[in-house]
């Protein structure tokens, strides 16, 4: 077994599912029924994307672990998802800021990903760039209105983008497994993923009327290695309280 490409196939599933599962949290709670019913299918979209990167994590790694023992099965400290990801809800302008960073990322690594030596990843990508490309246009709309609205709606996503600053530069902060990806032409690399995020998270700042907080400023890390917050723990005990209560449990 490939144990790189599996722990790669790993993050991108686990950020997906990480993410899906803390926007499904708002279901029902939406500011308006359109952006309700708009969050809920962005949540399943992901989900969606999830089972497709634990289905071929599963095959690879070829010990009878399906996606929904990947999902279900596994505490914490093994999740290997993004800091940015598994942060709490909060306000609609958190919410939004938090979706944005994630999906300008998430956009541009996916549109890369169509293009990995391995036809796996490259297909389930091309299958998930559509849903993806939507994603973003919707959360940087979102993000222009609040930013270009009104003074309250201006200074909460403004304090939303200063407080989630800091769990961006994970998505950029390479380790070994990445560059194992990068090496093998799987993954892109680093830095140009990184310069085309600034560039555009910049002009949506521009638009919006927002600041954007320095490049250079210092960032967390750990969630690619399995060291997360005390967020996720809870997150997965509502999420796996089924399976782990009972076994096997199937609809």
């Amino acid at each position: 077994m490939d144990q790189n490409k599996f722990d790669y196939l790993l993050r991108l599933g686990d950020n997906a599912l990480v993410l899906s599962q803390r926007i499904s949290e708002l279901c029902g709670k939406g500011p308006a029924l359109e952006e309700d019913m708009a969050l809920t299918n962005v949540s399943l979209d992901l989900l969606g994307q999830t089972r497709l990167w634990y289905s071929y994590a599963g095959e690879l790694e070829g010990a009878g672990r399906d996606e929904d023992r990947l999902a279900f099965h596994r505490d914490a400290h093994q999740f290997r998802n993004c800091l940015l990801v598994e942060q709490r809800n909060g306000n609609y302008a958190d919410t939004m800021m938090r979706q944005f960073f994630f999906d300008t990322w998430h956009y541009f690594l996916i549109g890369a990903l169509t293009k990995s030596s391995d036809a796996r990843i490259a297909g389930i990508a091309e299958k998930s760039l559509k849903e993806v490309t939507y994603h973003l246009r919707r959360s940087g709309d979102l993000v222009v209105r609040m930013g270009d609205g009104t003074p309250e709606s201006h200074a909460k996503v403004q304090a939303a983008a200063d407080a989630l600053w800091m769990y961006t530069g994970e998505m950029f902060n390479y380790d070994a497994v990445d560059q194992a990806m990068v090496d093998a032409g799987v993954a892109p690399a680093a830095a140009p993923l990184r310069a085309q995020w600034l560039e555009h998270v910049a002009a949506i700042f521009a638009e919006a009327t927002l600041v954007m907080p320095s490049p250079d400023a210092w960032m967390q890390k750990g969630g690619k290695q399995g060291v997360h917050s005390e967020h996720l723990g809870y997150l997965l005990a509502e999420m796996q309280f089924l399976q782990r209560a009972y076994p096997g449990a199937e609809w």
